[in-house]
């Protein structure tokens, strides 16, 4: 399979790094393709113009699209899964993958008279602070599958999946240590598996 990697982490020097480039090793392992879109990296343009806007809230197919967002559209397109990994950051990805949705989910691609093609499978792998439990407990693991399995990929993928590699705090640097190989193996063959 072509993988298309969404990498959204602002530091090299971070867990989020490690698990994209143990995640690589794994699809690598397993023969699979891939290219990443890196969209720090990228310095990817997140906010949307007024141009854009206009396209979007008007339905208007006649206007044009941003080479930037065609560009990663083709990526989207040119791929058999997506891969989406990133830390949570106030229960939600961060701002750059955020605008990385609003951006490249435009009218005519992702919703309306869609030219994007059904993926066969899609990942997201984010690393937390918090537990798994805490999340489903207060209720916002929920609230983030909604957002990125029901809202984002809906019917664009065939299967999904969400794994949160949790417990990663600095705060805890005890538990970080415990889990890093665990989440890291986790990381590997969820690329093997793909």
């Amino acid at each position: 399979m072509n993988i298309l990697i969404v990498y959204a982490h602002p530091s090299d020097d971070s867990f989020s790094y490690n698990v994209k480039n143990h995640f690589i090793m794994g699809l690598e392992k397993a023969g699979h393709s891939y290219i990443v879109s890196d969209l720090y990296k990228m310095n990817f343009v997140t906010d949307i113009s007024e141009a854009e806007y206009l396209r979007e809230a008007n339905y208007r197919l006649d206007l044009p699209v941003p080479g930037d967002v065609i560009i990663e559209q083709n990526k989207i397109n040119n791929c058999d899964g997506i891969c989406f990994i990133y830390p949570v950051f106030w229960t939600e990805a961060p701002a750059k993958l955020v605008g990385w949705f609003n951006r490249v989910w435009t009218y005519g691609f992702a919703y309306g008279e869609r030219t994007m093609k059904q993926l066969e499978k899609a990942l997201i792998l984010c690393v937390s602070g918090h537990s798994k439990e805490k999340l489903q407990d207060i209720g916002h693991l929920d609230s983030m599958k909604t957002v990125m399995l029901g809202d984002r990929l809906f019917d664009r993928v065939k299967t999904k999946d969400f794994i949160v590699l949790d417990c990663m705090t600095k705060f805890n640097n005890e538990l970080r240590e415990k889990n890093w190989d665990k989440h890291l193996s986790t990381a590997f063959n969820a690329g093997l598996k793909f």
